[in-house]
């Protein structure tokens, strides 16, 4: 069953977006906002998928007054880091399917 959901959850596109997202934040942290832009993703769902994250224990919020900045936990980075290579290596495979398509 939690594997089900964790299938459903990282292999779709918009948390995998806020997931990379996260990882290429210039300051290890970011905002809500940024990553809801980021996924091309309205500002609740993208909400939604970082409370999810957070009960996962991928990402931790730091609020400061107002301020709530989202950064990746240890795993998280793992996580993004793995989902990242991944991502790489389809592109590649990509590439090479289709050199050999136009080669026929």
């Amino acid at each position: 069953m939690v594997m089900e959901t964790l299938e459903s959850l990282f292999l779709r596109e918009k948390p995998a977006k806020i997931l990379l997202g996260l990882k290429i934040a210039k300051d290890a942290s970011t905002y809500a906002t940024v990553l809801a832009k980021h996924a091309d993703c309205t500002y609740s769902h993208t909400i939604k998928i970082l409370n999810t994250f957070l009960k996962l224990g991928i990402v931790r919020f730091e609020k400061s007054g107002r301020i709530k900045r989202v950064t990746l936990t240890d795993d998280g980075w793992d996580i993004a880091h793995n989902l990242e290579a991944m991502l790489k290596k389809l592109a590649q495979l990509e590439e090479t399917f289709e050199k050999a398509k136009v080669k026929k």
